[in-house]
């Protein structure tokens, strides 16, 4: 559903608020290998999302990244706005260009109650609430090593 320049963004961003909390302004090196994330691309969507204002960026010695305001809480609609656009939350679930109840596509009632679902959800969610999650070990940022151990 969400794009991976958005779940990239998320990702980062929850990254960045932990290690904010811990003194540190993260780099996007750093940030790539701590979220299983290309560091190209990672660079990239830091770009989008510090061009936005979501997030700053210094250079330089104790440079990195930074929120200026971490009491301010971000939610996970408006870093989907930044990174998918607001049409976001009204594309056809089945792809056509336009869907609506007047010309739905097959999929449109069933997906229309999904969309305001899902759109609820990234409201209430911030990234401090996500990174509350990771900080107390009951979510994590990186894909889990999957071996045989671990399957049986």
């Amino acid at each position: 559903m969400l794009g991976k320049t958005t779940e990239y963004a998320i990702r980062s961003l929850v990254y960045i608020y932990i290690q904010n909390l811990k003194g540190e302004r993260p780099g996007f090196k750093e940030i790539a290998r701590n979220i299983d994330s290309p560091e190209g691309f990672t660079g990239k969507v830091l770009q989008i999302v510090t061009r936005a204002g979501l997030v700053s960026s210094m250079k330089g010695r104790g440079g990195g990244f930074f929120f200026d305001n971490s009491e301010k809480s971000l939610s996970l609609l408006e870093v989907i706005n930044v990174t998918e656009g607001q049409e976001f939350f009204h594309k056809c679930g089945f792809g056509l260009k336009s869907c609506d109840a007047q010309n739905p596509c097959p999929m449109h009632d069933e997906y229309v109650a999904v969309r305001q679902s899902f759109y609820s959800l990234v409201n209430r969610l911030t990234i401090q609430s996500l990174a509350s999650k990771v900080s107390q070990n009951k979510a994590v940022l990186k894909r889990l090593e999957i071996t045989e151990s671990s399957i049986d």
